[in-house]
């Protein structure tokens, strides 16, 4: 292990949408590859790699054709939407050399284990890069709240939440380029301010737990190798021991 690192064991939190790059919806090859890329940086260097994807870009498009999809039936659609993006980047990531397994909280056994904490930690400990699939296995909880719970879980040192900007704003960045960026931000924050870090149950259960979460920009080339060496990159939203005045 890299004694350099601060980070030992990570929860990589990535969002079905960006796997579409320009398109609407569906899957890029260059960004499936180019995610490979940046895992393999770090988990060349004996980081512990835990992932959980979203499905939006799959979810999404077919739910734009207008088709009337109540919300059970969506969220259960949306796992296993995980589960293809989960089995295209396992694919990606054995590409380049990398060991993984993919676990999935719904039985579906001809394609991925059934997800049990203490295999999931084991696969870890014996350099495995694990991909974690199916959200929680239940409707009305997002993959935000399944890579919380799953952090917490196999007892990561920090969720890496990457998005494409540079950290948690006190505006759209996107929309104003005179947007602040905080190096650091507390939970109570997040939620008093609603900046939409991630959803309610998943900042509520990092609180609890007092496991920190880094958003940065998983776009830029390097920067997840960035963020686990402790270079100042994005945001850090952990408890702090004064809250932000407005």
């Amino acid at each position: 292990m890299n004694n350099k690192l601060k980070y030992k064991r990570i929860l990589l939190k990535l969002s079905g949408e960006s796997l579409a790059g320009e398109n609407e919806f569906g899957i890029e090859p260059k960004i499936l590859d180019f995610f490979s890329d940046e895992i393999k940086s770090v988990h060349s260097l004996g980081v512990q790699v835990g992932i959980v994807i979203g499905g939006g870009n799959i979810y999404r498009g077919l739910n734009a054709n207008g088709q009337a999809i109540d919300r059970v039936t969506g969220d259960q659609m949306g796992m296993l939407a995980t589960m293809i993006n989960s089995l295209a980047l396992q694919n990606a990531c054995e590409n380049k050399g990398m060991y993984t397994r993919l676990m999935t909280a719904i039985n579906m056994s001809a394609i991925a284990e059934p997800y049990i904490r203490r295999r999931a930690i084991r696969h870890l400990e014996k350099g495995r890069v694990v991909i974690f699939g199916a959200g929680t296995g239940h409707p009305y909880f997002s993959t935000d709240t399944a890579a919380s719970l799953r952090a917490v879980e196999i007892e990561a040192d920090a969720i890496f939440k990457g998005t494409r900007v540079d950290g948690v704003f006190d505006s759209d960045p996107e929309k104003n380029p005179e947007a602040f960026r905080f190096e650091e931000i507390s939970y109570i924050d997040v939620l008093q301010k609603n900046l939409r870090v991630m959803d309610l149950t998943a900042i509520s259960l990092c609180k609890e737990n007092n496991l920190p979460i880094i958003i940065f920009n998983m776009d830029k080339p390097g920067n997840l190798l960035k963020v686990v060496t402790g270079e100042n990159v994005g945001t850090s939203v952990r408890n702090l021991a004064q809250p932000i005045k407005n």
